[in-house]
């Protein structure tokens, strides 16, 4: 059954619900005492101090060690002390869903897991919202309980009108993320074809100071239409219907087509944005996949 939201306050409950459910599976999939998203010692410059025995001679600060004829290496700001920015797309394409849950609650699902990761490791967490209308920044806090303080204020936002900008929401989490760090964009990155946004152009902008991470939110109707006769879809952003006849197998392998192609021009979007690629789905064990996907980048990591 196709599933659609209207506004609804969160229960505050349910949102601490979400958060131990985040916490313990997350535990149970991921090992270490530091579940940060940015493996490595670091790459925000911190200050100069003299060189000691056995110090990376990579991290000899030349200027210093010239005026000061003493040998200084620069440090660094370790990983867990870097900030991550969340950029959350929860404009109205996302209130649908088909499996149980709507693309908006796997939204808020991922808000929740990656505040975790990144508050378990001290960094300080923001973000930057976009509703429908201009998007909204929450200020960075550190730790868990800045990640719960945001997962609330994310779901706590009053709705905005029409559909969000992906690229101004992109280029607002840029212009308030100036430390270097980790930036995580959610979204579903679906847009109205007639009017596009360059989303790409300020993804790479974002990725010039930031690792950044697009997870795209998906559900399986998007991506292929079940045979279930004649459905009416309604456009949550413009409110315009269509009536459509899914018992049609040429119209079925049609939408499945354009479907497919049309996920492939946003994974080779996300790809010159310079971003790595996340993709979540309602009808998935989501929190698996963010665990798979992690233990991946950290395999990546430790052969680099």
């Amino acid at each position: 059954m196709v599933r659609t939201a209207a506004p609804v306050e969160h229960d505050l409950r349910a949102l601490d619900r979400l958060q131990l459910n985040v916490t313990r599976r997350l535990d149970g999939l991921l090992h270490g005492d530091y579940l940060g998203l940015l493996p490595g010692p670091g790459s925000e410059p911190g200050e100069a101090r003299e060189y000691r025995a056995g110090d990376d001679v990579r991290r000899m600060d030349w200027p210093v060690t010239a005026r000061t004829t003493v040998p200084h290496v620069r440090t660094t700001i370790a990983d867990r002390e870097l900030e991550t920015w969340l950029a959350v797309d929860l404009s109205p394409s996302l209130d649908f869903g088909t499996v149980g849950m709507l693309k908006r609650e796997l939204a808020e699902g991922a808000v929740a897991a990656f505040a975790y990761l990144a508050g378990r490791g001290g960094n300080r967490i923001g973000a930057v919202v976009t509703e429908g209308g201009p998007a909204r920044a929450i200020p960075p806090r550190p730790g868990r309980g800045g990640a719960r303080s945001l997962l609330r204020t994310v779901t706590t936002l009053p709705r905005g009108e029409g559909a969000g900008d992906l690229a101004e929401l992109i280029d607002k989490t840029r212009r308030h993320a100036r430390r270097r760090g980790l930036a995580v964009v959610i979204s579903d990155f679906l847009e109205d074809e007639d009017h596009p946004s360059d989303w790409t152009r300020e993804l790479r902008r974002l990725a010039v100071r930031q690792q950044v991470l697009c997870v795209e939110i998906l559900d399986p109707a998007e991506l292929a239409l079940p045979d279930v006769g004649v459905l009416d879809l309604i456009d949550p952003e413009t409110g315009a219907t269509v009536e459509v006849q899914t018992g049609n197998a040429r119209f079925r392998a049609r939408y499945a087509e354009a479907a497919a192609e049309q996920r492939d021009r946003i994974a080779a979007g996300i790809r010159a944005g310079g971003a790595a690629h996340l993709r979540l789905s309602t009808g998935s064990d989501w929190l698996r996949d963010i665990a798979a996907f992690i233990a991946q980048r950290r395999h990546l990591a430790a052969y680099r």
